[in-house]
Parts: C-alpha cells; structure tokens; sequence
C-alpha cells in the first residue's frame, strides 16, 4: 500500500527555484508594448515596484504560517487549523480557481509560442471558439508539452526540482544578459520621460498594480509544498519573501533593459514588446534570448502551478474533503498520482478552450489569487488569537504588516468583482465562469459535510502534537487550574 508520507526531496536551490521560478511566468516580456502604450513605461515599472511591495506584505502571512504548520496542501491546512472544514475549503476553492485558470492558459499558450518561431503550426484544419481560431496542429503540441510536464511532476519533487533549477539559472543567465547589453548599449533619454503628455504618472502607476499582481502569482507554491523540503523551518518562511522579490526584480530589470536600450514610446507601436525592441535597436540575437526567456518563463510556471495544484488536492483528500482515491502516493516517487491525473484532465478540459476563452478565464484567476492572499492573513490573525504560544521558524514582529498586506488584496479583489470600474470582470462572461466555479465550490462543500475530516491525516502527528500541548498549557494557565 502507498505510504501517507511526502518524501523530503526538495532542497534550497530546488525551492527558490520552485517559488521564483514558478512566479516568472512569459506574458509580461512580450505585452509590455500593451502596457508601455496604456500605461507608459513609467507606469508600468513602476506599478510592478508597488505591487511588488504589496505582494511582500501579502506574503508575511504566508510565511509564518508556513513554517508553523509544515505541511502539503499550505493554504488549505492553515484554512483547516484557523477556520476548520470551511476554512480550508475555501483556501483550495480559491487556489484552485487561480492556478486552473493559468493551466489552461499554458496548454494553449505553450504552443502559441512556438507557433511564432514555426508559422505553419497555426495552419490546417482548426475550429472557431470565443471568436479566435483554434488549430488542431497547435493544441496537438500543447497537449504534448502538457504530458512533458505531467510525466515530470509525477517522476517526484526531487526531479521536477532539478529542472526548474535548470530553466531558473537559464532565465538568470539570459536576463542578466538583456540587462547588461541594455544598460550598457542604451541610454536613459530612451526611458525620459517615463510618461507621455497624455499619461498622468500616478493614476498609471495605481492602475498597474492590478495587473502586475497577476505577473506575481506563483509563490505560494512554497508553503503547498513546505511538507516536501528539506530545510530548516525558518529558511522556508524566508523563501517565500524571497520568491517575490527576486521574481519581481527580474521583471523590473529586463523591463528597464527594454525601454533603456529603445524609445519606449516606439516600443509601444511593436507587437511583440520586449522581443521586438531588441530586434529594433540592432540586437537581432537578443530578440531571441528575449523570446527563450518567454519559453522558459511559461515552461517555469506551468511545472510550479501543476506541482502546486495537486498537492492541494492530495491534501483535501487526505483529510477526506475530497474521495479518499486522491490522497493515494507513489510508492516509489513520493507523489499524489491520483491529484496529478485530476490535474491533468481539467488542464486539458480548460485548455481547449482556446486562448479566446481563456483570457476570461486568467482575469477570474486573479481576483480568485487576491481572495487566497487576504485569507491567508485572516488565518494568521485568527491563529495568532488562538494558540499564542505557537511560535514557527518565521514569525512577525507586528501583525500590521501581513494585515496591511491582506486588507490591499481584499481591496483588489473587491474592485475587480464591483461592475463598472477600469479593472472590473468583463460582463457577462466573466461573471458566468466565476458563478460555475462559485457552484462547483459549494458542490464540494456539500459533499464534504457528509464525511468527516480526518484531522490526524491532514494535519499530521506533529502538528496535531503542537496544537495538543497548545490546549494543554492554555487549560493549565487558566484560573480553576491554577
């Protein structure tokens, strides 16, 4: 029978790369020309810097929590130990949302990407959805990727680790690159004024960050997957931190690179943004090397977001919230099979979609993401209240910070949600595809209150030991014990 256990496989490097790597994802190196025209390039750098300070206070949460309760599933078990059943149902209804909806997208997006290496991919026999073409040619090979990176999160964390350390020193190597030819071969009357006449500077750095907070998803796997690292508790507490500010200083200095080394106001007529100012300004093989980042950058998230997804499903189901099948583990590699396959199917059930379809679908992941961040702060509040002697390898100083940082995700969700504002979900389409998620959500939920959680499983022994000496000692310091 397949041991209950995760393996410890997954070292310093293999995390950083995971939580970094996962977060760096390929759209933000080819619509800057979107963005540099709507926003400026000021508004969208800059705007990354802010959401990068808001995604840091977000993750304060994250990671105190993460090395209190070192367990597969992250959000769901804090959602268990703070809330119960609903908690937790609600951590895995929201990271699902998000990290489906980004599945979807790469088993489209994967091969849309090689398509613009080989144009003959997009041709052939094809069918119509959302109003975009979808080539049989083209999802044939994003099906195949999709399989690549399945066989490969089923092969153990060990190895997916591994190869995300390759691809994150490879996107290392190539940005540094960029940067360097950029700074150096560029000038910064090409990047001054950062704002055109037409562009007030901070509306369009405010307008930004909702946007950018999608740029910086992905971190999160870290605590999903603290039951399999082999660390010390407080350097997965700091990784987390460090996923984000890494991620978020790639973005801002390959950015930079582009506006530095080309007038970004051109930069915003091209196509392919980043990708195609290097080609204009004399750096044919850089366009490339801005393209490989692209392949990588997609390739990174798509590992991290399929590890990630089915280890919250292999942690709702093993604490019975989800059909018991679902929590059953490898008896060689370690890894939730039955969740992987899960995966698997809904990526490919969404991916066909198209990439039509699927831009809806990434727009109702982001505001999903926000709900997880400011939930992962409630749980922090809720358990700092309840077990005050429960001190983890991370913890913070003032809870205003990780409360700051979870009161600015609710607001961003909460102006995602409302009709009628600049960032608002696209009606109706939008809200369709959230109410059938809001339904499967409460589907689930009504049949997880026919069976009870089995806690020992989900949350552990040694949990379950650290909350029992917590009881113990609380019963012990009241009045009629004393």
């Amino acid at each position: 029978m397949a041991t209950k256990t995760v393996k410890k496989s997954v070292g310093t490097i293999g995390l950083i790369s995971l939580g970094a790597g996962g977060t760096i994802g390929s759209g933000w190196i080819y619509t800057n020309s979107q963005f540099f025209s709507e926003y400026g390039a000021g508004g969208e750098i800059f705007g990354l810097m802010l959401a990068m300070f808001v995604a840091v206070l977000a993750s304060l949460s994250f990671a105190e929590l993460a090395t209190l309760f070192i367990r597969s599933g992250g959000e769901v078990v804090f959602g268990y130990v703070a809330f119960g059943k609903r908690g937790a149902l609600f951590a895995a209804w929201t990271l699902m949302g998000g990290y489906l909806s980004a599945l979807g997208f790469y088993v489209t997006a994967s091969s849309l990407l090689i398509a613009q290496l080989f144009p003959a991919i997009a041709t052939g026999p094809s069918y119509q959805f959302a109003g975009v073409q979808v080539y049989y040619l083209e999802l044939g090979l994003g099906i195949l990727i999709t399989l690549i990176i399945f066989t490969i999160t089923y092969l153990g964390a060990k190895l997916t680790g591994q190869i995300q350390t390759i691809m994150m020193v490879g996107l290392v190597i190539l940005g540094v690159t960029l940067m360097v030819v950029g700074f150096s071969r560029g000038s910064a009357h090409n990047f001054w004024p950062a704002f055109s006449s037409k562009q007030q500077p901070l509306p369009a750095i405010i307008r930004f960050v909702l946007p950018a907070m999608t740029f910086l998803t992905g971190w999160e796997s870290v605590a999903t997957m603290a039951e399999e690292a082999k660390m010390p508790a407080k350097k997965i507490g700091i990784i987390v931190i460090a996923s984000i500010v890494v991620a978020a200083t790639y973005y801002i200095g390959v950015l930079l690179s582009s506006a530095w080394v080309y007038p970004w106001q051109k930069t915003a007529n091209l196509n392919m943004g980043t990708i195609d100012a290097f080609k204009a300004a004399g750096f044919p093989i850089l366009g490339t090397v801005a393209f490989t980042i692209a392949v990588l950058g997609l390739l990174t998230s798509f590992l991290n977001l399929f590890s990630a997804s089915s280890r919250l499903i292999f942690s709702l189901a093993r604490g019975h919230m989800l059909p018991k099948p679902l929590a059953k583990l490898h008896p060689k590699y370690g890894t939730p099979t039955n969740a992987l396959w899960l995966v698997l199917v809904l990526a490919l059930g969404i991916g066909w979609l198209g990439k039509g379809a699927l831009v809806y679908f990434l727009d109702m992941g982001g505001f999903l993401i926000a709900l997880a961040w400011a939930f992962s702060a409630w749980c922090l509040i809720r358990v700092r209240r309840n077990y005050p002697t429960m001190i983890g390898g991370f913890r913070n100083r003032r809870l205003i910070w990780p409360t700051i940082g979870g009161l600015a995700a609710l607001a961003i969700a909460a102006i995602t949600v409302i009709p009628g504002t600049p960032v608002s979900l696209v009606w109706p389409y939008e809200y369709i595809i959230l109410g059938a998620w809001t339904i499967l959500g409460l589907a689930g939920y009504l049949w997880s209150r026919h069976h009870p959680v089995t806690a020992d499983e989900l949350l552990g022994e040694q949990i379950m030991a650290d909350l029992e000496k917590h009881n113990r000692h609380t019963k012990d310091a009241t009045p009629e014990n004393n």
